[in-house]
């Protein structure tokens, strides 16, 4: 009978070592879903902080040269709104980073 007995325990080894291997693999899983989410949901908060400060400049410098061809004060049109816009673009970046409370708060 001891040997049967041994055999018995092997095969609730057995099982056991596939119940945990299952286990393993299933939150091996969650966690690898988990991590993706968390790179892609990283990599869509620089996308949009990047592209508002870009926005920011890049409409205070077309503002800046649109009142300069207007008034036929180049360059000081431009310059002083590509600092405004270089400034609004810095303020947007940081109220979307969540450093500074949103306008009326």
């Amino acid at each position: 009978m001891p040997g049967n007995e041994d055999h018995k325990l092997d095969d609730r080894l057995g099982n056991l070592d596939a119940e945990l291997a299952k286990m393993r693999e299933s939150q091996a899983t969650k966690n690898r879903a988990k991590m993706d989410s968390e790179q892609s949901n990283g990599l869509a908060m620089a996308w949009r902080l990047g592209s508002e400060f870009v926005a920011g400049v890049l409409v205070g410098t077309a503002i800046g040269w649109l009142i300069d061809e207007w008034l036929g004060i180049r360059p000081w049109g431009m310059i002083i709104f590509l600092l405004l816009g270089f400034l609004a673009g810095m303020l947007n970046l940081l109220r979307s980073a969540g450093k500074l409370p949103p306008p009326g708060a």
